[in-house]
């Protein structure tokens, strides 16, 4: 009689720990978005399916890198259930007319050629087309259209800096390649152990960033087209940032230091510190930027990032981790574009 009453207890004890927690369970889900679970029966046929239609997925089973292909999956799906949250919560919706327009054409139509020269832009293309189109279309517009709401009241203020291209102060040349990408990690652990010392530091680089263009004016340089490596307090609206609206610059709490590779700035980073982020009141701008679609949908992703911490989103490590930075999943924070970093918390959001 012991064993069974010890039996019972088991599974009542079981039942209670089963019963205390609310939402979805991880066991059998390949990541959960608040009371969403994405199966990991789901990401596998998908796999599956882009297996059989495209090329470089097969590529990419007899390298045994499928591994690549679930994580793209993951990446995506958990982007779809945070637009959905988001066009929710905002009171958009999609388009159908531009959808309906778009699928009778079906741009997401055609395999994806295994001699593809690109590995990160391939994968990304076999998910995309592996999911269903209407979906994949449905996103991409809901994007582009929580773009066109948020940006008129989204400012940001900081202080930035840049590892890559600024020379040092002892004249020494700037840092490249993985040099330059653990200067900036090193920097923004810094920031973020010590705002203050980092408005210090930033200012004296932003004095040392002058006094360099005085220089190059003063030899006949033309320094105009030279874009700022260096900024104290800059405030700047969304609808005038072009592609740095669609960074973690844009997407971070106010108090936090994100460190990213500067668009457009071949091997350089930025470093970061938020000020303030405002997004409660329409912002006054000169004449807002005309951005193309996929710079708006880049932008309208970019406003994802504060759902992630919201909706307490979980990825099963069976894949891998979130990357705050490319907002998708990659094998350990080592993978990752960069850093986002609490201020008095050196560690990753």
């Amino acid at each position: 009689m012991g064993r069974p009453r010890a039996l019972v207890a088991v599974v009542a004890g079981a039942l209670l720990l089963a019963g205390c927690g609310t939402g979805p369970s991880q066991v059998g889900s390949a990541a959960i978005v608040g009371d969403t679970s994405i199966s990991i029966d789901q990401v596998q046929n998908l796999i599956d399916k882009a297996v059989r239609e495209h090329p470089y997925a097969q590529k990419l089973a007899s390298e045994h890198k499928l591994d690549l292909l679930g994580r793209a999956f993951v990446g995506q799906l958990v982007l779809h259930e945070l637009l959905l949250k988001a066009a929710q919560q905002e009171g958009i919706s999609p388009n159908y007319g531009q959808i309906d327009a778009q699928l009778a054409k079906d741009p997401l139509a055609g395999a994806v050629p295994a001699n593809s020269a690109n590995e990160a832009q391939a994968v990304s293309q076999v998910a995309t087309r592996a999911r269903d189109h209407r979906e994949e279309l449905t996103d991409a517009n809901l994007a582009q259209e929580l773009a066109d709401k948020t940006m008129p009241d989204l400012a940001v203020a900081f202080d930035y800096t840049s590892i890559g291209s600024l020379p040092t102060s002892d004249g020494q040349e700037p840092p490249q390649g993985p040099a330059a990408q653990k200067a900036a990690y090193d920097l923004g652990r810094q920031f973020a152990a010590d705002p203050a010392a980092a408005a210090k530091r930033v200012g004296a680089d932003n004095q040392y960033e002058q006094s360099l263009r005085q220089q190059a004016a003063s030899q006949g340089q033309n320094v105009d087209s030279i874009p700022p490596l260096t900024g104290v307090n800059v405030v700047l609206p969304a609808a005038q940032a072009g592609v740095l609206a669609a960074t973690p610059l844009f997407g971070s709490a106010t108090g936090t230091v994100a460190v990213f590779p500067y668009p457009n700035q071949q091997g350089t980073w930025f470093v970061a510190v938020v000020r303030q982020r405002s997004d409660d009141k329409p912002v006054a701008t000169e004449q807002p930027q005309t951005l193309d679609p996929a710079t708006k949908g880049a932008i309208g992703m970019r406003q994802l990032q504060p759902y992630f911490d919201r909706l307490g989103v979980r990825v099963n490590p069976r894949y891998g981790v979130w990357d705050v930075v490319g907002l998708t999943v990659v094998p350990d924070q080592d993978a990752a574009q960069g850093l986002v970093l609490s201020s008095g918390a050196p560690k990753q959001q």
